[in-house]
């Protein structure tokens, strides 16, 4: 028995079927290509920059009206989301180390760049100063206002002691995402760093939607007396004439990011944590000491720490969560 005739003629000679290619999803072929790419090249650090982002621009278009050049922030951290995605595609498509090594160590500047810009934006929602819930609360806990009372301890060598510790926050920022990127640990890197993130961001949110100016300007009155030092309480004094932020204090987002670099110290590099532990006690008393935050600032910066660690582990986990360079 001869098999069947074919259905269709065979393509004629010189002339080829048509593929998908020649349809409509040829055009659209570079698009998702490009979307595949990048959205392999992103990681869970991007993810929780970019919501954070989006909540920004929102705080933009929402209340622009009591942030000066709204449309110049839009505008910015829109360029900030184009930079991150094109920094994250050329790392996993080129070997570049610089590219590469950028694209693991940009979050720092970031989240100082936030921090910063704070300044501009904690009167966005309410234009007063929460101030006064926070003074209650500290005096009902205490029985004196912390920061005045502290005073009276006040020497030349401790303070100079305190703005060190105070200091120290940076070198938690930096210290074990070092030694996890040295030694390759990269689960362990992005963990450290978009637990930070989630940290960092939340205080962020927080200081925007609730105003507190921290016990420098609030209890000026009370707090007459400078904080005089050595070298350490020079530098500190340098760092605050040109990047304090009038604002931004509740929660502390020195003990946010410090108590997530702690607690991760402890999962990752057990010895690091035993070093790092009487400077990071030394640091959260040294915030309410300097006269920078309350202690319900500090006890808030505690929780916001663990809780950014703890989601930061558990993003991790998920699938994709790495970039493709890893």
């Amino acid at each position: 028995m001869s098999p069947p005739e074919p259905t269709q003629s065979p393509v004629p000679s010189g002339e080829r079927a048509i593929s998908w290619q020649d349809t409509g999803f040829a055009a659209a072929h570079p698009a998702l290509n490009w979307q595949t790419e990048t959205l392999e090249a992103l990681g869970a650090f991007e993810w929780v920059t970019f919501a954070y982002l989006g909540w920004l621009c929102t705080v933009f278009v929402l209340f622009h009206r009591n942030i000066p050049h709204a449309a110049r922030y839009l505008a910015v951290h829109a360029a900030i989301a184009a930079a991150i995605v094109w920094l994250a595609r050329s790392a996993a498509l080129s070997e570049n180390a610089i590219i590469r090594f950028a694209r693991h160590w940009y979050p720092l500047p970031l989240y100082i760049f936030f921090f910063e810009e704070l300044g501009g934006l904690v009167h966005a929602v309410f234009p007063r100063w929460f101030d006064r819930w926070f003074i209650a609360f500290d005096y009902n806990l205490a029985g004196v206002h912390p920061s005045v009372w502290m005073a009276r301890f006040a020497s030349p060598g401790l303070n100079d002691f305190m703005q060190f510790a105070y200091m120290t926050y940076f070198l938690y920022l930096v210290l074990l995402p070092a030694v996890l990127y040295m030694q390759r640990d990269r689960p362990a890197f992005w963990t450290v760093m978009a637990s930070t993130a989630i940290a960092h961001y939340s205080v962020y949110v927080v200081s925007i939607l609730l105003p507190v100016e921290s016990p420098y300007y609030s209890l000026a009155a009370l707090n007459a007396q400078p904080l005089a030092g050595g070298y350490c309480t020079a530098l500190i004094g340098l760092i605050e004439r040109f990047g304090r932020v009038h604002g931004a204090a509740f929660p502390s987002a020195h003990v946010a990011g410090s108590m997530v670099a702690i607690l991760a110290s402890w999962r990752y590099r057990r010895r690091l944590f035993w070093i790092c532990l009487p400077f990071f006690i030394s640091m959260c008393v040294a915030t309410v000491y300097g006269r920078y935050h309350y202690v319900a600032d500090v006890l808030a910066g505690l929780a916001v720490g663990a809780v950014g660690f703890l989601a930061g582990e558990r993003l991790l986990a998920r699938r994709d969560a790495l970039p493709a360079i890893e």
